[in-house]
């Protein structure tokens, strides 16, 4: 494939999907937690993850095409565009999502490295944050390769895994998928998960080859689906394990032992840690962005060493909130956080953002 076609298409959504699968969706907590528990079974689950997606793609489309028309390619510029003097509440709810996906990654490699590995928490906690540091250090590029070939490495993994437990207990999964009626709950389940989860703002630095508004409607319409389509197999799969799947604290580790093959199940953690890496780097990577924007607002460039000091801090200040657990930090600590972005992101983009959409030239 033409790398200018994937980079304008393919790279935004895959840098989300990089963003939002570590921690709670790569270790399957956080899709049994929404398309589960809160979704009230698994029918609900799978409609759930439908409207997940199609918010995903329809509020990336608008923001792509937004931060083309503004050059807004950083967060801060974004949001001063779109909410004015407001735009520092949106801020205030990016660094508290910000320090929860941190601890999310860092809990979920404490917890892989102590139920996989045999290691200490703590060991799977600092080398998961080291790896972030060092990514974040690398800058724009070597963020963008690491993410694009860890994302088609992943998408391969997910497609082995969801057919090996397709063909290890397949009739379980239909039957469990109609063992409880639809309940009422899916459409708030799907919205919540949307909320928190739209990460289009943080991978604006990604826009800047993007030149008509067709490019960045495609850009933003596969987003969902890329994004989802790694979650919708993952949770057919933890499907046939319910209801006791929703009690573990790492659902991948529960099916992985269940497919009974040592060598898959490492091979998986290693490739998830991947996953833990890119969710804290690409977080950090979008708050190193936005001071860097700030800096060239001034005409002055970034200090070569802000962007890893940045990053320590952040990092050190996430280890210590981790060691609330991986099940509290998702059950509790993404709530908090999901209504915020809804009402600060997601109903601006879609009236205010249309609206000017609409009086500008695609």
């Amino acid at each position: 494939m033409n790398s200018s076609v994937f980079r304008r298409y393919f790279l935004p959504g895959l840098i989300c999907q990089s963003i939002v699968i570590g921690g709670g969706y790569g270790t399957g907590r956080e899709l049994v937690e929404f398309f589960l528990v809160k979704s009230q079974g698994p029918l609900g689950g799978l409609l759930a993850i439908g409207v997940t997606t199609a918010i995903f793609s329809t509020v990336s489309m608008v923001t792509f095409e937004l931060a083309r028309v503004w050059g807004a390619f950083d967060y801060r510029h974004f949001f001063q565009r779109l909410l004015g003097p407001g735009w520092r509440i949106f801020e205030g709810c990016y660094l508290g999502l910000l320090l929860i996906i941190l601890a999310v990654a860092a809990a979920a490699a404490g917890s892989i490295a102590e139920e996989t590995f045999g290691l200490d928490y703590w060991i799977g906690v600092g080398i998961v944050m080291l790896a972030v540091g060092g990514l974040v250090f690398g800058g724009n590029k070597s963020i963008e390769r690491f993410f694009s070939a860890w994302s088609i490495l992943l998408y391969g993994l997910y497609v082995v895994f969801f057919l090996w437990c397709l063909k290890s207990f397949g009739p379980l999964i239909s039957e469990n998928l109609t063992a409880e009626p639809i309940g009422t709950s899916w459409l708030v389940a799907g919205v919540s998960y949307a909320g928190y989860n739209l990460t289009a703002p943080f991978v604006l630095a990604t826009l800047r080859l993007h030149q008509t508004r067709r490019e960045a409607f495609i850009a933003g319409a596969l987003t969902g689906p890329l994004v989802m389509i790694p979650g919708l197999l993952f949770f057919l799969a933890t499907v046939g394990q319910y209801p006791q799947i929703m009690d573990a604290v790492v659902p991948a580790n529960d099916l992985l032992e269940i497919l009974g093959s040592r060598g898959f199940q490492i091979g998986f953690q290693v490739v998830l840690f991947g996953t833990l890496v890119e969710t804290g780097a690409g977080m950090i990577h979008a708050f190193n962005e936005r001071i860097s924007g700030l800096k060239a607002d001034e005409d002055k460039q970034l200090p070569a060493w802000v962007r890893p000091a940045v990053a320590i801090g952040l990092l050190t200040i996430a280890t210590f909130v981790s060691q609330y657990g991986l099940i509290d930090l998702i059950a509790k600590g993404y709530g908090t956080l999901t209504w915020g972005f809804i009402i600060v992101y997601v109903i601006p983009v879609l009236t205010v953002g249309v609206w000017k959409l609409r009086a500008t030239q695609s």
